[in-house]
Order: structure tokens, then C-alpha cells, then sequence
């Protein structure tokens, strides 16, 4: 009998007598969770959203600064290691030219230091073959006057016999110089 007594009833829920109350509990349940919702837990959990989003666009903002300046500096660095190569160039440019002026100018002296030997040698040279005719003449009158004196035995003018080493000395130079 129980179980025709829980069989007619039905569920409660469903039974029409007690759907008023149901709307009334149903109502102050949800209005209640509702007010709780939106008053305290919504704000709250909204706030920690605008909390998250200005701390993420703050952090975006400070990277961005970051990275501004850090591309400031990269080109400041590349600027100053331009500088430094441009510096190093215009040094070792300065350097060379310096360098190659002391060279040409060593040379210079150099050059003029040799010229001045080879003239002087050159003069010296020309010195020396124009007294050379002269001192072989001379010695050549010596030396044909002590052999004749030797052979014939008796002294010759030194005049004639100069006369005759000039005249086939005249001949042989003419043979060497082309004159």
C-alpha cells in the first residue's frame, strides 16, 4: 500500500499545489545569487581583469620603451663603431701619407746625395783623362829619352822627342775618340 501511496502522489515537483512555492524559492535563490554575483564577485573578478589588462599594457608600454631604447643604443654603438673605423682609417690614411712624404723626401736627399757623388766622379773622371794625355806624353818623352840615351849613348833634346810622342799620340787618340 506505501507503494501506491508514493505512486499517486507523484513527484512533488510536479504536482501543481506546490508550484508557487517553488516560484518563490526558485526566485529568491536566483535573485540572491544574482545580487551576490553582480554586487560582490563580478566587480571583484572584473577589477582583477582591468587590474591584469593595465599591468599588461603597462608592461607592453615599458617594453616597447625598452626596445626603443635599446635600438637607440644599437645605433648609437654602430655610430660609434662607424666613427672608431672612419677614425682608424683617417689615422692610418695620415700615417701612410706621413710615411710616404718622409720616404720620397729620404729619397730626394738620397737622390741628390748620388747625383752630387756621380758628378764629381764624373768630373773627376773627365780630369783625369784630360791630364792623362798630357802625364803618358811625359812619360813616354822620359821613357824614350832614357832608352835612347841607353842605346845611342848619347843625351837627345827632349824637344824633337816630344814632338814625335805628341804626333803618334794625336794619332792614337784620334783612333780612340773618333775625332
Amino acid at each position: 500500500m506505501e507503494a501506491f501511496a508514493a505512486e499517486s502522489s507523484g513527484m512533488p515537483q510536479l504536482n501543481p499545489e506546490f508550484w508557487i512555492s517553488q516560484i518563490f524559492w526558485l526566485t529568491i535563490t536566483f535573485g540572491t545569487l544574482y545580487v551576490v554575483l553582480s554586487k560582490l564577485i563580478l566587480p571583484k573578478i572584473s577589477a582583477n581583469l582591468e587590474i591584469r589588462k593595465s599591468q599588461i599594457l603597462e608592461n607592453i608600454e615599458a617594453a616597447e620603451k625598452q626596445r626603443e631604447e635599446s635600438e637607440i643604443r644599437i645605433a648609437e654603438y654602430e655610430r660609434t663603431v662607424q666613427n672608431s673605423k672612419n677614425e682608424a682609417k683617417n689615422y692610418f690614411k695620415k700615417s701612410r701619407e706621413k710615411l710616404l712624404k718622409d720616404i720620397n723626401l729620404k729619397k730626394e736627399t738620397l737622390d741628390k746625395e748620388l747625383n752630387a757623388e756621380i758628378e764629381k766622379a764624373e768630373s773627376e773622371i773627365q780630369e783625369l783623362r784630360n791630364r792623362a794625355p798630357e802625364k803618358i806624353n811625359k812619360i813616354a818623352v822620359e821613357t824614350s829619352a832614357d832608352l835612347l840615351q841607353q842605346l845611342i849613348g848619347a843625351e837627345i833634346n827632349n824637344s824633337s822627342i816630344s814632338a814625335i810622342v805628341d804626333d803618334l799620340s794625336k794619332k792614337k787618340l784620334d783612333k780612340y775618340y773618333g775625332n
